[in-house]
């Protein structure tokens, strides 16, 4: 290796030239060459929660692979763009270099007093409030992605417009609306038995507002509901595995069971994890 050469210097090349292969319009992949930015959005956002759940679950043996995945998803776009004689790849590197640049005057020092966290923190918001004001984007909400998953975008947008004092000061009156949310959302469902049709989209409506007050709470709370929601998920699957296997256990199947058989395997499976 010559001297002063890194040898992550050209590290991404061969994963650029793999996919410049799988788009080349004669000898490529039909299956890559039929896609489009819209077409892999969904896989894209697979492999950033596949990357999550590695985390999540300490699996940092896969965790190369599912990064590598994710990769593949950036390296996939900017190919696209460079057919479209848009951008490439090192367009992209030079933009997110010139960001954290630009947003870590700290690190980059234009401001030496700029040390604790709570002031990095100001300074890249208040750079953030710039950037967005250059590109004419007047609103607060202007750059929240859309097809962030719903309660991570709820989020942001709360905490965005907390930074201009829209917000419950404490935790009280945000509890309180989580109740009151609740009310109207059974206020609504009274009358599904009678009216399903009418009524159904007033409780869409209504769930729409509590699972909003419910991400509210979880922020004010110092809680990621998506990652709070993940671990709930992961909880159920795990005692309704153990309910399953108390239902084998018995002799019968599953679904010959009585909801109260099944609460009382659920309730043992729970005993036996405090146990643990």
């Amino acid at each position: 290796m010559p001297k002063g050469q890194s040898k992550t210097d050209n590290i991404i090349q061969p994963l650029l030239t793999i996919m410049e292969k799988l788009r080349d319009p004669e000898t490529g992949c039909p299956w890559d060459k039929q896609q489009n930015f819209k077409t892999i959005v969904p896989f894209t956002l697979e492999e950033a929660y596949e990357v999550a759940d590695a985390i999540e679950q300490a699996d940092f043996d896969s965790l190369p692979d599912e990064l590598g995945d994710l990769l593949f998803q950036v390296v996939f776009y900017c190919q696209l763009a460079k057919e479209q004689g848009m951008f490439d790849f090192s367009t992209v590197v030079e933009k997110i270099c010139d960001k954290l640049t630009r947003r870590h005057p700290h690190v980059f020092p234009t401001d030496s007093a700029l040390v604790s966290a709570e002031k990095v923190k100001q300074s890249w918001d208040a750079i953030k409030q710039s950037e967005r004001e250059q590109k004419q984007q007047f609103s607060l909400l202007a750059d929240i992605p859309v097809t962030l998953p719903a309660m991570n975008r709820a989020i942001k947008i709360q905490k965005r417009v907390a930074k201009v004092g829209f917000d419950w000061p404490d935790l009280a009156p945000v509890v309180a609306k989580v109740h009151e949310e609740i009310d109207e959302v059974m206020e609504e469902a009274k009358h599904l038995n009678t009216e399903p049709e009418k009524y159904h989209e007033r409780v869409v409506d209504e769930m729409g507002d509590l699972l909003f007050a419910v991400a509210n709470m979880a922020r004010h709370l110092g809680v990621e509901p998506e990652q709070a929601l993940r671990q709930a998920n992961q909880k159920f699957e795990r005692r309704f595995r153990g309910v399953e296997v108390c239902a084998e256990q018995s002799g019968k199947s599953i679904d010959e069971h009585s909801l109260e058989e099944l609460d009382a395997y659920w309730e043992k499976v729970k005993q036996q994890e405090k146990a643990k």
